[in-house]
């Protein structure tokens, strides 16, 4: 009796098996464990010519599917990559904190999401000179020009501690000028003499570097130590709107940036090579050479109180923000992170 029981048992549970995988085949059910569909599956965002963002590394990775990227151009810009999240042109963007800071003071409807960008030993923005330069101090800067990507965001922001920290009055601070070069001509405007200082930073500097005949002033990191300067941001509309996409978008991110801060630097850079090669952008790709660090201080992009307040102090400090006007706490959200605080993949 218990022997007939166990065949009938099973074999009930063999047809019920058969009819659920042909239902399932046919469309008819949904699995439990299916993940329901995402609010929407475009992302659009801004690129960087020669360069893979961590939003394309996750993209080649495997980690945002289903979600999938439009790429609508290119920047050489943080400012103006956010500014254009604010508007609603792209879905994500990225910038300096002192950049985000300023629009969400502005009371742009944004938040960090994800830092990507930072300094460290390998990866840090430079102030260089011509060996021949008479600009030894801080200083010696009063009256000159100095170029920089753009105006009011990490550079400049790094550049006026660095002045401050070296006795310059505000009034004699003013007296430096600021020029804003795009990147790839940082080098040739230092050379040809526009511009008496150039920031350089990754392949760019090193390149400059191998050429000769220029050195550093000094380093972002010389001032700050090893860092995180900057996040991407999300509309605060488009989180609303897109709880399960947003997680998806950010998880995948904090994921293809953990992968390059673990992988081999050799493995990344042939990855780079390929993801450009493939994209058939018509850019030069010869930078990728040069990259050596993700920079970003903490496992895949966490952000903490602690590496905004540095920015607000600094902003408070110089006069444009009111003591306590902005909280950090309110300016981010680690809540899609993969290695946010209390998830379990924080400790893999």
């Amino acid at each position: 009796m218990n022997t007939l029981f166990r065949f009938t048992g099973a074999r009930h549970r063999a047809t019920r098996g058969l009819l659920l995988a042909g239902a399932l085949a046919l469309g008819l059910v949904t699995p439990a464990f299916a993940e329901p569909p995402l609010e929407q599956t475009e992302i659009r965002y801004q690129g960087w010519a020669g360069q893979v963002t961590f939003i394309e590394l996750a993209d080649d990775l495997g980690y945002l599917a289903p979600l999938k990227l439009k790429w609508v151009g290119n920047t050489i810009s943080g400012p103006q990559d956010i500014q254009t999240v604010v508007t609603g042109d792209i879905d994500i963007g990225g910038a300096f904190y002192g950049a985000i800071l300023k629009l969400i003071a502005a009371r742009a409807p944004i938040k960090a999401v994800v830092g990507y960008y930072g300094s460290d030993a390998n990866t840090y923005y430079g102030y260089y000179v011509k060996d021949d330069s008479p600009i030894k101090t801080a200083r010696d800067l009063i009256g000159k020009k100095v170029a920089v990507n753009t105006l009011g965001a990490h550079l400049e922001f790094v550049l006026r501690e660095y002045l401050a920290r070296n006795g310059l009055s505000a009034s004699e601070a003013k007296q430096v000028t600021l020029v804003a070069i795009p990147p790839v001509s940082g080098e040739q405007a230092l050379r040809q003499g526009q511009v008496e200082v150039s920031a350089l930073s990754g392949v760019l500097r090193d390149k400059a570097l191998d050429r000769g005949g220029i050195h550093s002033l000094f380093n972002d990191t010389d001032l700050f130590g090893q860092f995180t300067g900057g996040s991407y941001v999300l509309r605060d509309k488009f989180i609303k709107d897109n709880p399960d996409a947003s997680r998806r978008l950010v998880e995948g991110i904090s994921r293809a940036i953990a992968w390059a801060q673990t992988t081999p630097p050799e493995e990344v850079r042939a990855r780079f090579d390929r993801i450009i090669a493939d994209r058939k952008r018509n850019e030069d790709a010869s930078s990728i050479k040069y990259w050596k660090s993700t920079g970003v201080a903490s496992k895949g992009g966490v952000i903490s109180d602690a590496e905004i307040q540095v920015w607000i102090d600094w902003l408070e400090k110089d006069g444009l923000f009111k003591p306590g006007q902005i909280k950090a706490s309110d300016t981010f959200t680690n809540a899609f992170n993969y290695f946010r605080p209390g998830k379990t993949a924080d400790a893999q």
